[in-house]
């Protein structure tokens, strides 16, 4: 196996598919598999979370790189000869939006994610020359922030307009394996790589001791299925936007895409009520549905008085409202969301009532980078008063679990504050600067 010059003969392989993609941009590209090699997948491997829960087979990743190289030669021939099977995926439950809910999450083999690994590679080298800029999902390069900012941007620019907030319901679960295979096909026509999709797509889900196969959807959480949304929403939502929609608009129109979380900003009410009139239409015809109750039509329109309240929307963990800028401009705003402020403290709340009888200097560095964790993602301009609140109660649900150590528990602030000073916790920081931003070229 070459080693360490393995990430940079896959860089060059991968260069190559998207050259030859960016340069055939409407022909099917008809051989791929091939630069699938040992040292490709060695490179798959590399990419794939070691720490991630185990499938059906109970296999860690430990357990994988024992025979790492007899492992990953005899996963080749069996992918390359058709005689690969992919194994059922696991499906536990995690918990969605506030915690009242679950969201089903399918986990593959390990074996199964380092093989889905290489072939989301190549589909990336090629669709990354085909997808549009609205999109930033589960991209190289591309990350929620960036798609915050774009938000902001295009909110401003037009005063906040009218914003369509669209949940596909159940897109996971719902979209249509046949239109996914067709839309692949006119891209992708490699045998290969087609035979394993689905594979992967028809291995059934086992659920405690219940296995099923499903007719439609993509279990949630497998290695390839963000590349899989990305390709069928690009052809579903992006490009019938972006080509067919937006031309034909009067005003400024705008679609922000994260996965399967979009957003469309208009300028103009009649613009935001005639997209709403076919998009559900356009969607069914791929099996999709909008969620009635979440998908909704805002008006958003800068506020012209004190009295004027426009609506606020929710995206990517974050609500945006207009306010009050420091030199007094009305500006569009982000707050960390209701239902993610109280789902991050819930687990922090849990974790501090399940490791109380820790060492405090150990509670202390576990608290640190839960804190740090949080601030990287929700420490926008605009958000310091949520970090605040965040950082407080974090405090006294750390304060609440330390005094339960002893019989007393109870403990006054006053003590805490002298135990705090000691083990004092991170700041409130912005890390994600619009003005920054703002001004890079």
């Amino acid at each position: 196996m070459t080693g360490p010059l393995t990430p940079e003969i896959i860089s060059t392989k991968l260069q190559r598919v998207a050259k030859l993609a960016r340069e055939m941009p409407q022909a099917a590209l008809r051989s791929l598999a091939h630069y699938i090699d040992l040292d490709f997948l060695l490179e798959a491997y590399r990419r794939t979370r070691k720490d991630g829960a185990t499938g059906v087979d109970g296999q860690t990743a430990e357990e994988y790189a024992e025979h790492l190289e007899e492992n990953l030669r005899d996963l080749l021939n069996r992918a390359k000869s058709g005689t690969y099977d992919a194994p059922p995926v696991r499906r536990v439950h995690i918990p969605k939006g506030d915690g009242r809910k679950t969201r089903p999450i399918g986990i593959p083999t390990f074996e199964d994610k380092v093989l889905q690994r290489a072939v989301a590679m190549l589909l990336d080298a090629v669709y990354e020359q085909d997808f549009r800029d609205c999109s930033y999902g589960f991209r190289p390069g591309r990350s929620a922030h960036q798609a915050l900012q774009a938000l902001w941007e295009r909110l401003m620019a037009v005063g906040g307009g009218w914003v369509l907030e669209l949940d596909l319901e159940d897109f996971f679960g719902s979209l249509d394996r046949r239109r996914l295979r067709e839309i692949l096909r006119q891209r992708v026509q490699d045998g290969v790589l087609l035979r394993l999709i689905g594979k992967w797509l028809h291995a059934g889900v086992l659920e405690g001791e219940s296995l099923t196969h499903p007719e439609a959807g993509t279990p949630q959480g497998g290695v390839i299925s963000p590349v899989l949304a990305n390709v069928y929403l690009h052809e579903v939502l992006d490009t019938w936007f972006e080509d067919v929609v937006r031309p034909r608009m009067r005003g400024a129109a705008h679609l922000i895409r994260f996965a399967d979380d979009a957003v469309i900003v208009f300028a103009g009410e009649d613009d935001a009520r005639r997209v709403m009139a076919v998009l559900s239409k356009r969607l069914a015809k791929y099996g999709l549905r909008l969620h009635s109750e979440k998908t909704r039509r805002i008006a958003f329109k800068r506020p012209r008085s004190r009295d004027d309240r426009p609506d606020s929307f929710d995206f990517l963990g974050f609500t945006h409202y207009w306010g009050k800028s420091r030199r007094g401009y009305s500006v569009v705003q982000r707050k960390t969301a209701r239902n993610r402020f109280t789902r991050s403290l819930r687990a922090i709340y849990c974790w501090c009532r399940a490791h109380r009888h820790l060492p405090l200097q150990e509670q202390q560095r576990v608290l640190g980078l839960k804190l740090r964790g949080h601030y990287a993602y929700y420490g926008i301009t605009g958000n310091v008063t949520a970090l605040s609140r965040f950082h407080f109660e974090v405090r006294g649900a750390w304060r609440k679990w330390i005094a339960r150590r002893s019989n007393s528990r109870t403990m006054s602030w006053a003590r805490f504050a002298r135990l705090f000073e000691r083990y004092p916790l991170p700041r409130p920081r912005v890390v994600h600067s619009i003005y920054r931003t703002a001004a890079i070229p």
